[in-house]
């Protein structure tokens, strides 16, 4: 602990998407700010600040966790990936953005890097088990909030990615999910 213009700070170190940062924090900032204001992660959206919304969904140390409900401080010494990590440098997406891009699974695109994350960790935990179906995906899905979309595009983008990591198919006649006609 250090004093700094009269302000008690911690000293943090994290891993960020890859790459090692230093910080001085104050103990009660959140992570969510210190991501977005302190480290220039701006994919970490802060809607309801309650953890309600889902829309500051990270990953810290490969688990989803609420940015917005951490300390930065709880972050030191772990690994924390944002939604930026997901693209490749050269800005190629990765399977599930492509996924989301191809079923036009966002709108405004406010809770959208929420979402990956959240998916990202699911993805990873479900890769063994049994092939996930459309309730699981929905009730995933259930820890976000999102105002625009209707959640059937992004439910189809993730059954997407799962058969495409599982070489699963589907043939042009047989869609992932029904979809509604207006």
């Amino acid at each position: 602990m250090n004093v700094l213009d009269g302000d008690v700070v911690h000293p943090l170190r994290l891993t960020l998407n890859g790459r090692e940062r230093c910080a001085n924090v104050e103990p009660r900032r959140l992570l969510s700010d210190f991501l977005r204001h302190d480290l220039g992660a701006t994919g970490v959206h802060v809607g309801c600040e309650h953890g309600v919304c889902g829309a500051c969904t990270v990953l810290v140390d490969g688990a989803a966790q609420r940015a917005c409900l951490t300390l930065a401080v709880q972050a030191d010494g772990r690994e924390v990936r944002t939604v930026e990590s997901l693209a490749d440098v050269d800005g190629t997406l990765d399977d599930l953005q492509a996924a989301f891009r191809r079923h036009h699974a966002l709108q405004c695109g406010f809770c959208t890097p929420g979402i990956l994350m959240s998916c990202v960790d699911w993805l990873a935990r479900c890769a063994q088990g049994p092939v996930p179906t459309e309730d699981d995906v929905r009730i995933m899905l259930s820890g976000t909030l999102c105002r625009c979309t209707g959640y059937t595009p992004i439910v189809a983008a993730v059954l997407d990615v799962v058969q495409q990591r599982r070489g699963l198919t589907t043939t042009p006649d047989q869609p992932l999910l029904e979809t509604p006609h207006a």
